[in-house]
């Protein structure tokens, strides 16, 4: 009996030492320091990845509107310097089709004056984008540079003209088409 007493409090012991608090040495309080660096380490780790995670995925996005604008403006662009006194009114039509309102109104207002010009002249002109660059761009306007050369006949001057031009257009996002806002010879 005297030796299982003697186990008793021997377990006993060990249960009050493991239950009592760890002493608050220099040991102790260099565990809990490094533990509280690892936890502000891990957070602002974890809020730096998902910054630039966000930051990746904007740019991605805004890429891609680039990416899109810019090959709508170069179409748009040998739309708009591509006529035939043939079809000039189908090619006025392309050129509303792919502009917003505001430009719509413009160029409407000057093709009309334009319009019989090109048809008593028998003009003609077909142009080609040589180089065009993003200059600015969101997920919904992009301004975009574009070199573009034009060849131009007409009835007083049958051989071709080369006609060299910097354009700066500005694209929109509309009803989801890129459409051209505005439209400026540089």
């Amino acid at each position: 009996m005297a030796t299982q007493l003697c186990e008793d409090e021997t377990a006993t012991e060990s249960v009050a030492a493991a239950e009592a608090p760890e002493p608050a040495g220099p040991a102790h309080r260099q565990r809990r320091a490094a533990l509280a660096t690892v936890a502000v380490l891990s957070a602002a780790v974890l809020t730096a990845l998902v910054f630039l995670g966000w930051q990746y995925q904007r740019h991605h996005v805004v890429a891609e509107a680039s990416s899109a604008a810019l090959a709508t403006a170069q179409d748009y662009a040998v739309t708009l310097t591509s006529i035939d006194a043939k079809n000039v009114d189908d090619n006025f039509t392309k050129v509303i089709d792919g502009a917003t309102a505001g430009f719509k109104d413009m160029y409407t207002q000057s093709a009309t004056q334009l319009r019989q010009v090109l048809i008593d002249n028998k003009a003609m002109s077909k142009g080609v984008v040589v180089d065009a660059a993003v200059k600015s761009a969101s997920t919904s306007r992009v301004e975009v540079l574009l070199f573009i050369d034009q060849a131009i006949t007409n009835v007083a001057n049958p051989a071709a003209r080369l006609d060299r031009s910097r354009v700066a257009m500005t694209m929109e996002l509309t009803d989801g088409r890129w459409l051209a806002s505005r439209v400026e010879l540089k």
